[in-house]
């Protein structure tokens, strides 16, 4: 029994799904505004408020430095509020701003250099990443390196891979150049790219062979009945548990692997993203809060460990999607103090006002979107049961 249900968490219906939503959530939201707490502190920035969640606070502190530490009852997000602030999302307070003493401004976010204000903002995607890698490595570094050879049992006819020539027994050594370890790692890199001509080099009986084929695209169902827009090649893995085996892993490799596993999430991404721009991917996919709770209810019933790869992956994510140069997110921010610094003086408080409001539209837009596809995907399977 895992530890989680031992707990008697995992009981049918939606509790299944929030309790272990909200702790991964939690978790990734925590070290995210962890992140601008800290480097805001180092660069002597004075912390008014501390928050996971909005809305009214259900529980809080102060801290021997002022800052309000506090949860609050909307678990969907947190925030860091500067002195010198108006709100959530860092816009400066212009009646204070213009009044503070010497003293006050050098406790004040808006008064600080450039430089520091974009490393107290780029902190807290920074530390999403180092969270992940951290998970990561832990893993390997606890349950070693669990590899399955890219070695081909059976192919299917009238596949990609049949056209190809591939032959059961072949093993995979690389794709396009990259040097390929396991099954898994050749399915994510040929799920990724539908359509497109990749050159496969195969050990063939100790004789090298090279390969090309093209993925074909299609939608399927995963492991959790959502939707998949993937490429295939019709191949299937080997089955035989002895084709399976651990390697212990090192403090170092560890830290290694778990930088590759974070940055193959980040990779996966813009390979999404270009992918619905060119078709390869299905905009059905984009999920929002309610099927990532769905997701974590079913990953949890597997045990502590995959909920954590979850949170990790979770992490990477909300990690990234703050670095798009959009205005009221991180990345916003950040593209605000790059036009500053090139023109050596901020933008009007008219045209931050602009961005942020077309900011909120497309997050609002984005959240209406995402929200939609999970109860369209999630309506079916209501009814169903």
């Amino acid at each position: 029994m895992d530890i989680f249900s031992s707990f008697g968490f995992w009981g049918a219906g939606w509790t299944g799904w929030v309790v272990p939503f909200l702790f991964g959530l939690s978790v990734v939201v925590f070290f995210h505004e962890l992140g601008h707490f800290l480097i805001a502190r180092w660069c002597g920035v004075k912390v008014l408020t501390f928050s996971v969640g909005f809305g009214p606070e259900v529980f809080g502190f102060n801290d021997r430095y002022g800052t309000r530490w506090k949860l609050s009852w909307i678990p969907l997000g947190g925030y860091v509020k500067f002195f010198g602030d108006d709100n959530a999302a860092s816009v400066p307070d212009e009646a204070a701003v213009t009044t503070m003493t010497d003293s006050e401004r050098a406790l004040s976010f808006f008064h600080q250099p450039v430089g520091r204000r974009a490393a107290i903002v780029v902190a807290g995607p920074m530390a999403n990443f180092i969270l992940a890698i951290v998970i990561f490595a832990a893993i390997f570094l606890i349950y070693g390196k669990h590899i399955t050879s890219a070695q081909v049992s059976a192919v299917q006819p009238d596949s990609p891979a049949a056209a190809a020539g591939f032959k059961p027994g072949d093993v995979v050594v690389a794709i396009d150049g990259r040097r390929i370890e396991s099954f898994m790692e050749m399915k994510q890199i040929v799920s990724a790219w539908s359509g497109r001509a990749m050159a496969f080099t195969i050990d063939r009986g100790g004789m090298p062979v090279t390969l090309t084929a093209t993925p074909a695209f299609t939608r399927e169902k995963g492991r959790f009945g959502n939707k998949l827009c993937q490429g295939i090649l019709g191949i299937t893995g080997p089955t035989m548990s002895s084709d399976a085996r651990v390697e212990p892993v090192g403090p170092l490799d560890a830290v290694r692997f778990g930088a590759e596993r974070t940055w193959s999430i980040v990779d996966r991404t813009f390979v999404f993203i270009g992918g619905l721009f060119a078709g390869r991917e299905c905009a059905d996919q984009l999920g929002g809060p309610i099927r990532i709770a769905q997701i974590s209810g079913q990953v949890a019933t597997m045990g502590f460990v995959p909920i954590l790869e979850l949170a990790a992956m979770l992490s990477v994510s909300i990690g990234l999607l703050n670095l798009f140069p959009v205005p009221l997110l991180d990345g916003g921010h950040l593209l605000f103090y790059g036009v500053e610094a090139v023109r050596g003086r901020p933008l009007s408080a008219r045209a931050q006002e602009i961005g942020f409001r077309i900011g909120f539209a497309i997050v609002v837009m984005l959240m209406i979107f995402t929200v939609f596809n999970d109860i369209s995907q999630l309506l079916p399977k209501l009814w169903a049961s």
